[in-house]
């Protein structure tokens, strides 16, 4: 690589201490507004800058990368992510693609354990009440949940983040049942208390909470179709701090109204911030605005390493949290 600092364009703000060590090591341009970039802002990017820095908001995908120019050489996605990426093309055109794994997994799984609890005790209608002044005072029959001790918890995907949510849940007494691509070795499960599944329908029929921690890829888009939410038993719940696109959302806004299911806590959304109208109506769903990652801490950790990727590469070596097309 030439000796003069690497052109880098960050598509969102980041946190500020982020921001001064990029501008202190590359000839970055920040965004000056916390939105997204448009498409054409984009498109100029990519074909002016060294480096983009994306984030889970920006689409990049073939029409894009069709539109780069010689100099864009290292895409240094800023999240794990990189479903709305387009890795193969990316890596057809001579652009490296590296993503920040493994920062975000407990506060992630922190998130799930949070969403399980919400919905099963009922803590959104009982903060709504006290927030509009009608509370009457306690009483043995108001706001009844149920304990989660002692039921079993699905997670479907147990890499990192479920595996985390298994250690969690755990402590929390609720029994560990999984479903994934792979079977984890028997040592692992041995040390989470998991029971595996290899047919996810038989799993989902008999869970008393269902976990989606696993990523968006062509092969689990709609995983959780129609079909298989109906498997689920009517007294269930099911969470989601993955990726919304795993879920037919408009399946489950039925299922939900119909009383086929009994609650939903939702951090991820099918169509981004467009969420179905239903679905916010209804008192037993809650819904967070994409908050599984969003700790001081986590936030600053994936900008350490979109930093590290970057700067390894300028030295001219292999990004360490580089993406491959056949690791998704």
């Amino acid at each position: 690589m030439p000796s003069k600092r690497l052109s880098v364009v960050v598509t969102r703000r980041l946190p500020e201490v982020v921001e001064t060590r990029m501008s202190e090591l590359f000839d970055v341009k920040l965004r000056s507004d916390d939105t997204p970039m448009g498409r054409d802002e984009l498109a100029d990017a990519v074909r002016h800058a060294d480096v983009l820095v994306p984030t889970v908001t920006d689409r990049i995908d073939a029409a894009l990368l069709a539109q780069t120019g010689e100099r864009l050489k290292l895409i240094a996605h800023y999240g794990a992510g990189v479903d709305r990426l387009d890795v193969a093309t990316a890596r057809q055109r001579g652009i490296l693609v590296s993503n920040t794994p493994g920062v975000v997994t407990d506060d992630t799984a922190d998130m799930t354990l949070a969403l399980i609890l919400a919905v099963t005790r009922r803590i959104p209608e009982g903060l709504a009440a006290m927030q509009s002044g009608d509370w009457g005072g306690w009483a043995p029959t108001a706001f009844l949940g149920g304990r989660i001790g002692g039921r079993r918890l699905g997670i479907l995907g147990m890499g990192r983040i479920g595996q985390a949510v298994a250690r969690r849940a755990s402590a929390f007494g609720m029994q560990i049942h999984y479903h994934n691509r792979k079977r984890l070795r028997s040592s692992v499960e041995d040390d989470l208390g998991a029971t595996y599944w290899e047919s996810l329908d038989q799993m989902v029929s008999r869970m008393d909470v269902l976990s989606v921690n696993c990523p968006h890829t062509p092969s689990t888009f709609h995983l959780m179709n129609a079909r298989r939410l109906k498997l689920m038993k009517p007294t269930a719940v099911i969470v989601n701090t993955s990726r919304g696109e795993v879920i037919d959302e408009n399946a489950l806004t039925r299922g939900l109204r119909a009383g086929e299911i009994a609650g939903a806590g939702l951090d991820v959304f099918e169509r981004g911030h467009e969420i179905n109208p239903q679905l916010r109506a209804l008192s037993n769903v809650v819904l967070l605005p994409h908050m599984g990652s969003a700790t001081v801490e986590g936030r600053i950790e994936m900008g350490e390493k979109v930093i590290v990727n970057i700067k390894t590469f300028a030295d001219g070596h292999r990004p360490p949290d580089l993406v491959l097309p056949g690791m998704l």
